[in-house]
C-alpha cells in the first residue's frame, strides 16, 4: 500500500509523499526505504529525525520533522501500528482439521468440531477439547483436562490432570500447566515430605502463555490467571497463585505461593514476588523487584527490596551523589584540621 492508501483506511491526516509504497514496518533505527514506522514516546524523537523509514506514525500535536519520511497524524501511534502489523502480516498456518495417525487418544475422549490433533500428540481418559481447537504435535493432555473452543497448542505442551484451559487461548512451546507446587513438610529425623499437590489449575478466557512456562496446581485449592492476562516466555508461577484479569507477566517473573495479583497488573522482567503477598489492581512492578511486602493499587514500585517508585529514585540520586559528597568531606576535614565524627586531628 501506498503512504495514502494507509492513511485512507486508518482515517488519518498525513504530510509528504503519499505516494510512497510501503511494504513492511519497522523500528526507526532500522528502518530502509518502503519501511513504516512509529514514534510512541518524544525520548525517540532524534532516532525519528534520523530514521530512513518512507512513513512514520506520529501523534497530531508532533511538531518535529522525520528527515524525509511522510507523516501520518493519529492519536495512539503504538495501538496503530499494531493495527497496521496485522494488514502487513503473513497468514497464519492453517492445520485441516484432523487426527494425525501416530496421536494416542484413549477413549471416551470428547473431541469438538473441526479439531487439530497432530502428531505424537497423547490425550488421556477424560479430556474435553473444545470446537476448532489446534494441538499442533508432541502435546500431552492429562486426564480430565478440558480445552474450550479455539484454543491453540504448540509443539510439547503438556496439561497435567484436571488442568481447564478457556477458550482462545494460545500456548506456547514447551509450557507445563499444572505440574505440582513445591510443597514439603519435615519428619521426625529432618527429612524432606512430599506434601501431596490435590488442586488444579484454571486458565481464563485469551490467555496467552510464552514458551517454557511453568503454572504449578494448587496444594488444595486452584491457581488461577484470569481472562486476557499474557505471560511472556520462562515464568514461574507457583501453587496457588491468582492472578487478576489482563496482566502482564513478562520474561524471567518469578511468583511465590499464594499470592495474588488484581486486574491490569504489570510485572516486568526478572520481577519476584514472595509468598503470600497482595499486588492492587493496576500495579507496575519494575525490573528486576524484589516484592517482600503488599503492593497497593495503581502505584509503581522499583528496586530490591521493591519500594515505591519516588522512594526509589531519590535514593539512587543520593548514591550517584555520594562520592562527591565524601571528597568534600575529606576536603573540609584537611582544611579545618578536624574530623566530622566531633574529634580532633
Amino acid at each position: 500500500m501506498t503512504v495514502a492508501e494507509i492513511a485512507a483506511k486508518l482515517g488519518a491526516a498525513f504530510e509528504g509523499d503519499g505516494a510512497a509504497p510501503i511494504h513492511a514496518l519497522a523500528s526507526l533505527r532500522e528502518a530502509v526505504p518502503g519501511d513504516i514506522a512509529f514514534l510512541g514516546n518524544l525520548r525517540y524523537a532524534a532516532q525519528a529525525a534520523a530514521t530512513r523509514a518512507s512513513a512514520v506514525l506520529v501523534t497530531p500535536d508532533f511538531a518535529k520533522r522525520c528527515s524525509a519520511a511522510a507523516l501520518i497524524r493519529v492519536s495512539n501511534p503504538d495501538k496503530t501500528f499494531t493495527i497496521i502489523a496485522e494488514w502487513f502480516a503473513p497468514p497464519p498456518p492453517k492445520w485441516a482439521p484432523g487426527v494425525h495417525p501416530t496421536a494416542v487418544i484413549a477413549p471416551g475422549v470428547q473431541l469438538g468440531r473441526d479439531v487439530f490433533i497432530g502428531p505424537y500428540c497423547v490425550i488421556e481418559p477424560g479430556v474435553t477439547v473444545g470446537d476448532r481447537c489446534v494441538l499442533v504435535a508432541q502435546c500431552y493432555l492429562g486426564h480430565d483436562v478440558s480445552l474450550g473452543a479455539d484454543t491453540k497448542l504448540y509443539p510439547q505442551v503438556s496439561l497435567r490432570e484436571r488442568v481447564q484451559v478457556g477458550q482462545r487461548c494460545i500456548l506456547h512451546n514447551g509450557t507445563v500447566l499444572g505440574s505440582d507446587g513445591f510443597g514439603y513438610g519435615v519428619d521426625a529425623q529432618g527429612a524432606r515430605v512430599k506434601i501431596p499437590q490435590l488442586g488444579t489449575v484454571v486458565i481464563g478466557d485469551d490467555v496467552e502463555i510464552g514458551a517454557n512456562v511453568n503454572i504449578d496446581r494448587g496444594a488444595l485449592g486452584t491457581t488461577v490467571i484470569g481472562k486476557g492476562t499474557k505471560s511472556d516466555n520462562l515464568v514461574q508461577i507457583a501453587h496457588n497463585v491468582e492472578i487478576g484479569e489482563h496482566c502482564i507477566i513478562i520474561s524471567q517473573v518469578g511468583i511465590a505461593g499464594s499470592s495474588k495479583l488484581g486486574n491490569y497488573v504489570v510485572l516486568a522482567g526478572q520481577a519476584g514476588i514472595g509468598g503470600h503477598l497482595k499486588i492492587g489492581h493496576q500495579a507496575v512492578v519494575g525490573a528486576q523487584c524484589g516484592v517482600m511486602t503488599d503492593i497497593p493499587d495503581k502505584t509503581t514500585w522499583l528496586g530490591s527490596p521493591a519500594q515505591p517508585d519516588r522512594q526509589f529514585k531519590r535514593q539512587v540520586i543520593a548514591l550517584q551523589r555520594l562520592p562527591d559528597l565524601l571528597k568534600r568531606i575529606a576536603e573540609f576535614e584537611r582544611k579545618f584540621g578536624v574530623k566530622l565524627d566531633g574529634g580532633a586531628e
